[in-house]
């Protein structure tokens, strides 16, 4: 945690969170400093920020991923940012990612349906085996399957 408050309500805040590390009474370049080291040391995944007012900006900027909160954000923080939490629900932010999550694996599957109908009904067409209506469902309908497809994302 990253912070400008006071080390005792700070570290308070840590221990009821249980968080690993608390950086306190910090001024916007400081912020900045920590998330850049943050960044540089991070092997294994990205570095996320989340802030709320002019004085997190910087910090939003030089995260991986800058989140503001929206609601009660300065513009400058939403400004920075590259996700904006419009309600002040950082637990939001898990559903946000389980969406996303499944919506590349949708996309990465009408991505090989249509690639492989495609170059089946192409491959046919090739040694005369194709006729126009396939050609036809290998562009046409492979859309409208690939739609329908996406449409799961809609579903809980």
């Amino acid at each position: 945690m990253l912070t400008g408050d006071k080390k005792e309500i700070s570290q308070y805040i840590s221990n009821e969170l249980g968080l690993d590390d608390v950086y306190s009474e910090l001024l916007p370049h400081e912020k900045v400093n920590v998330v850049d080291k943050l960044c540089r040391n991070n092997y294994n995944g990205k570095v996320a920020f989340v802030g709320d007012g002019i004085n997190d900006a910087p910090a939003l900027t030089r995260a991986d991923i800058g989140i503001a909160m929206g609601k009660i954000g300065t513009d400058a923080a939403i400004e920075a940012s590259d996700v904006v939490l419009m309600t002040d629900e950082p637990y939001k932010l898990v559903d946000a990612i389980k969406i996303a999550k499944k919506t590349h694996k949708i996309v990465l599957e009408n991505i090989i349906l249509a690639l492989g109908v495609k170059l089946s009904v192409l491959t046919l067409g090739a040694l005369g085996f194709a006729t126009m209506w396939e050609a036809v469902f290998a562009d046409v309908g492979v859309t409208v399957l690939a739609v329908f497809n996406s449409l799961r994302i809609l579903a809980k």
